[in-house]
């Protein structure tokens, strides 16, 4: 379907990745390196080039030098998907230098599916032809790059991940069509490290502002407390941190599922006498965290903060 040239192209809501623990291995599937960033659409259309959030938001004045190499890397009435990466020291991606990236720091766009090309709805198309017209149709370079992958051994392949200190894999079905704002299973990811997005509902003082965030993930309309979260932070996190929760601080307990009768076996409990310390906020901001694994009592063991996240919506927080 061609799409008129005359009018701007509607945002794409961003086909999502299942989570699973085992990733499927033949030959319909490839793999990518879960990157580290943020997920971004890029347009090319009657209104200009443009970088676009997972949510639909104008990054393009935040991220002038990605817009401007956009402007140059798609052809009119073009459309891609792909994620927004900053790197640390070490040329790693990381979302704690992508998180607090600006409009004169080093992102780069990268590209790893094509959804509207030169005014042609493709998202139709097999994912193993959409890849062939994105690698031979946009225009490459420093700041706009074409996300690799592989289609070997998954097990030679997440060596590799491992051994870059990668955060995971993601495998896709070549003959899979993209699917906008589904996740249908047709792309799976597997994380090396365990880590997700978590609600902040509340927090408790310290010398900084914030001692620890007080997290959980949404079961329908019921927000459910997982941890207490210390680690991760150093003094000016805390101060930041703080100063975003305090504007939304609120006397009702946001957790459905507190308080909980006992401490638990690796003190994780949140009980009515330790809830005395806490200080309840509206859950309307996300970070992300790393931990080590959930318990059998659904909470998560050595759990630390990696950054705020303001990317996504705090009622599509889920277990993943």
């Amino acid at each position: 379907m061609l799409l008129k040239s005359e009018k701007p192209i509607p945002f794409i809501p961003p086909m999502e990745c299942l989570q699973v623990e085992r990733l499927p291995e033949d030959d319909d599937w490839i793999y990518e390196l879960k990157l580290d960033g943020y997920r971004a659409q890029g347009i090319r259309d009657s209104r200009g080039a443009r970088v676009l959030s997972k949510n639909g938001k104008d990054l393009s004045k935040k991220f002038p030098a990605v817009a401007t190499a956009l402007d140059h890397a798609l052809m009119e009435q073009t459309v891609v998907d792909g994620e927004l990466v900053a790197f640390d020291e070490d040329g790693r991606p990381s979302f704690n230098v992508m998180q607090n990236a600006g409009p004169k720091d080093h992102v780069v766009f990268f590209a790893f599916d094509l959804l509207v090309d030169r005014g042609r709805d493709v998202k139709g198309l097999p994912l193993s032809d959409r890849r062939s017209i994105l690698e031979s149709s946009v225009i490459f370079s420093d700041l706009v790059q074409c996300s690799d992958h592989f289609s070997g051994s998954l097990a030679t392949f997440t060596a590799g991940v491992e051994k870059i200190g990668g955060e995971g894999v993601i495998a896709k079905r070549l003959s899979s069509h993209y699917e906008p704002g589904k996740r249908s299973g047709a792309w799976r990811k597997k994380r090396i490290t365990i880590g997700q997005e978590f609600v902040i509902g509340g927090f408790t003082k310290g010398s900084h502002g914030v001692d620890a965030v007080i997290v959980g993930y949404y079961e329908g309309k019921h927000l459910i407390y997982v941890a207490s979260v210390r680690a991760g932070f150093v003094p000016p996190t805390r101060r930041t941190v703080h100063g975003l929760l305090e504007p939304l601080i609120t006397v009702v307990c946001p957790f459905k599922n507190l308080p909980e009768r006992t401490t638990g076996r690796w003190g994780d409990g949140l009980t009515a006498a330790k809830m005395k310390a806490c200080v309840w906020v509206k859950p309307s901001l996300v970070a992300n965290f790393e931990f080590l694994e959930w318990t059998g009592t659904s909470h998560v063991r050595h759990i630390k903060f990696v950054g705020m996240r303001n990317d996504k919506d705090p009622h599509r927080v889920v277990r993943e």
